[in-house]
């Protein structure tokens, strides 16, 4: 099914974009709805549809300490000693008052 010119910038307007003359000769639209029927053919059934990919759920870990008290070899990576020997890292101010 090969689409024209004048449909392709018709399907454009629809969908509220602009798309240049030159870009609509170099579209392959055929080939995206190639892919979409291929894909409409795919034998769902039996299949639950997933309204929401965050309906599942990841397995959890134990939360548990596996190293204790690494607060000096954290703090040594600091470039700003600063704000070392009251446990904390110094950052460039971001925000004037």
């Amino acid at each position: 099914m090969a689409f024209s010119k004048q449909q392709l910038q018709k399907f454009a307007n629809l969908i509220r974009i602009e798309i240049s003359d030159e870009k609509l000769e170099q579209m392959n639209i055929d080939s995206v709805i190639e892919w979409l029927n291929k894909l409409q053919k795919i034998d769902t059934t039996g299949i639950k549809p997933m309204l929401n990919p965050s309906e599942h759920t990841l397995p959890l870990r134990e939360d548990i300490v596996t190293e204790q008290n690494l607060r000096p070899e954290i703090l040594a990576n600091t470039p700003d000693t600063t704000g070392v020997s009251r446990g904390y890292f110094a950052v460039p101010k971001v925000m004037d008052e």
